[in-house]
């Protein structure tokens, strides 16, 4: 029962290197934390389900490093995104001022629909603060983002990003459809797949026919 599902969302972790997208990840779908987490090589991805509005949806999370000598993947990495988590570290306030421009790659290769939310990771380092929540908050709200702060060390808010994020891609996704194929979970129209029976040849039903 585990492995059935209505919907899978992809969503795509980004954001400076060393701002704690591994462990948000880790955090959101093992519970886990690990303090000496080091800069993620390449891309790796992770599951979790979680139910909105009465559905079951599964998230399949993809994280990669911020470094630019992995940008070259860009593109597949982003393909059939329907949200993205732009994550920056509170007590660095360079990690912030690059958020435009992890927004511009955003504009550039992932969906004109995607749903982004801005993470302010690292909140339990008070006293270290160096990027204003008021400030963040404005600048969300004028570049139309979901905004939140999270703790992944102490699990402050975590649950609550990925189930508000989710819940948002399913309410503008929810009459839409979803290809099957795990790299193409991009929305479509004029078709609708019903992912808790066996696809047939197609992988598709009529319009209508699900859920």
């Amino acid at each position: 029962m585990s492995d059935e599902y209505d919907f899978l969302f992809k969503v795509v972790l980004i954001g400076d290197s060393g701002v704690g997208k591994s462990n948000i990840l880790g955090r959101f779908t093992r519970n886990e934390f690990n303090i000496e987490s080091r800069s993620t090589i390449g891309v790796e991805f992770a599951t979790r389900t979680v139910t909105v509005d009465g559905k079951t949806i599964k998230a399949q999370i993809w994280d990669t490093a911020g470094q630019e000598r992995y940008r070259a993947i860009t593109s597949a990495y982003y393909r059939g995104a329907v949200g993205a988590v732009l994550v920056y570290d509170i007590t660095k306030p360079e990690t912030y001022e690059h958020v435009g421009r992890w927004l511009e790659e955003l504009k550039s290769n992932a969906d004109p629909q995607i749903v982004v939310m801005l993470v302010g990771n690292k909140c339990d380092l008070k006293h270290l603060r160096a990027v204003l929540t008021d400030e963040a908050m404005a600048f969300a709200a004028e570049k139309s983002l979901l905004f939140i702060e999270t703790s992944a060390l102490d699990a402050t808010n975590v649950e609550a990003a990925f189930q508000q994020i989710l819940t948002e891609i399913y309410r503008l996704y929810a009459d839409q459809s979803l290809q099957p194929d795990l790299g193409q979970s991009r929305p479509t129209q004029g078709q609708t797949i019903d992912f808790t029976q066996p696809p047939d040849e197609d992988g598709a039903k009529k319009a209508g026919q699900c859920c």
